[in-house]
């Protein structure tokens, strides 16, 4: 995508090393049940990246030997991936957190009846996509109909505990902006989702997660096309909040690409920019075991500024 060619330049973006390692996020492909605009995956029902069992059981071998404490299951679609509850399953019984980034329209799916039990008898955590709580704003966003569907999966979840006090079944839901904007303060618009969805659908979550849209892939060929991607990216550097560097997640996340290749984040991953772990050009899930990742240097590029932009931005939401 001609989108993220600008971003590979040489950049001033402050230079970053590695903690302990504590997550693990795996995306097991692009395969989407979906096609949303500020997807910075381009995943969709037509892509054919899918991981295989063998990389799953290479996931589960390293997390069976290793200290990570949450893995962090994304896509496209994860729950499309015909191996995904083996994953699941597998990382329960080593006692592992898992934390499923589900679209909630694939809960109503054909052929995928059984799925929210599925996660809630698991205890996943679920982290939710809905960039608005008003449906003409989600439509025109992830397409004609997503919001009512949406809508019928959190009900769904709720159902089975998710969201609700003392259950310990977490549902957290995930804003992005409809633009070039900055995600809003996290502490405010989440006040407004829990009161608007209260009173109009009498649905609960536990948290709201403010993403920013990130300039690359199918959001950044948005950007071009309108004329837009110099204006966002000076947007970005020019709300650059140091307090945020700290706590970047790819400081303690590794992310796994559909094939088992290491990158130091999901959008490193999506510019194909391998973590440099060792001497190789490109390092595998199944050496991570022979790997001390603490210290090592992480990848920086311009695309970095939307991780520090603002309140910061993370999959786990706001930083500052």
């Amino acid at each position: 995508m001609h989108a993220t060619l600008p971003l590979l330049e040489a950049t001033d973006f402050p230079a970053l090393r590695r903690a302990s390692l504590e997550t693990l996020q795996v995306n097991l492909g692009y395969l989407c049940n979906q096609s949303c605009l500020h997807c910075h995956v381009n995943a969709g029902p037509t892509r054919k990246e899918i991981m295989t069992r063998e990389t799953i059981d290479d996931i589960l071998s390293y997390l069976a030997q290793s200290n990570v404490k949450t893995l962090d299951l994304t896509g496209g679609a994860p729950e499309m991936n015909p191996h995904f509850r083996d994953l699941v399953r597998g990382a329960r019984t080593l006692g592992i957190k898992v934390i499923d980034r589900c679209n909630l329209t694939i809960l109503s799916e054909d052929g995928y009846e059984g799925l929210a039990e599925f996660l809630a008898e698991q205890q996943v955590e679920v982290v939710a996509s809905l960039p608005c709580y008003l449906e003409d704003n989600v439509n025109a966003q992830r397409g004609k109909g997503v919001f009512h569907d949406s809508i019928e999966g959190l009900k769904m979840l709720n159902q089975l505990g998710y969201g609700k006090a003392d259950s310990g079944l977490t549902l957290n839901l995930v804003f992005n902006p409809q633009g070039a904007a900055l995600p809003p303060p996290q502490e405010s618009l989440q006040a407004s989702y829990k009161t608007h969805l209260k009173e109009h659908y009498e649905i609960e979550f536990n948290q709201l997660f403010t993403i920013t849209n990130m300039p690359i892939k199918r959001f950044g060929s948005m950007l071009i096309s309108k004329g837009q991607f110099e204006s966002y990216m000076t947007l970005l550097r020019d709300s650059y909040n140091r307090d945020t560097l700290g706590d970047v997640m790819c400081r303690s996340t590794l992310s796994v690409d559909w094939q088992g290749y290491l990158y130091d984040c999901d959008f490193n991953q999506m510019l194909d920019l391998p973590a440099p772990l060792d001497k190789k050009q490109r390092a595998h899930i199944s050496e991570l075991n022979a790997i001390d990742v603490e210290g090592k240097a992480i990848i920086v590029k311009n695309h970095c500024y939307g991780c520090t932009a603002g309140q910061g931005s993370s999959c786990s939401g706001a930083l500052d």
